[in-house]
């Protein structure tokens, strides 16, 4: 048995129906957990010797509408989160469900891994998803005075606004995107004589 294998026996053996799917794929350990379990199994994986993930190397916002462009059954966000055990050398990919689509929200793990922090502000800040306890949830990519969260699939790929430096009242304003459209034809199929070229 691979410590893949090893590492998904015992975590499928010490947190029972907690977990709600475990998934094997090219040597990479996935587990779904219950938004009411997020924190304590989260806490079990860096505290239990059994595991030992030390380090959440990475944390992200998923929007699972239109997955795979075919409609999609279940929560629309998830909240990805990446561990590795340095002592055991194994990583795992923990997944948990927001359980309200209207206002995505689950428990921070800044607690138990300090670099959350900037994660989940990130997910915040791009997806709209609400870590609760998190002393400092707050954009952090896009402008204070953003509307929207530029990941979700029904934000729209030209946004809402756009800002520009107005120099007759010498400050940055917002305004309505405005998009002019324009033809760009690849030099390879244009006619001859387009733009005066010969």
């Amino acid at each position: 048995m691979s410590s893949i294998e090893t590492l998904r026996s015992a975590l499928e053996s010490h947190f029972g129906a907690r977990l709600v799917r475990s998934q094997l794929d090219r040597g990479e350990l996935t587990i779904v957990v219950k938004a009411a379990d997020y924190l304590d199994v989260a806490t079990a994986l860096r505290d239990d010797e059994r595991f030992g993930f030390e380090q959440l190397v990475d944390l992200c916002g998923v929007d699972y509408s239109g997955y795979r462009d075919e409609p999609w059954e279940g929560p629309r966000f998830c909240v990805v989160s990446h561990l590795l055990s340095v002592s055991h050398n194994w990583r795992l990919r923990l997944k948990v469900f927001c359980p309200d689509d209207d206002l995505p929200s689950i428990a921070t793990l800044t607690g138990v891994w300090g670099s959350a922090n900037w994660f989940e502000r990130e997910a915040f800040d791009l997806f709209g998803i609400v870590f609760e306890g998190h002393v400092d949830l707050r954009r952090i990519l896009t402008d204070y005075g953003f509307i929207g969260h530029p990941f979700r699939k029904d934000f729209p790929t030209s946004g809402h606004v756009e800002m520009r430096y107005d120099p007759e009242q010498k400050r940055v304003i917002y305004q309505p995107v405005t998009i002019e459209p324009r033809e760009i034809t690849p030099r390879i199929i244009r006619e001859p004589g387009y733009g005066g070229l010969h």
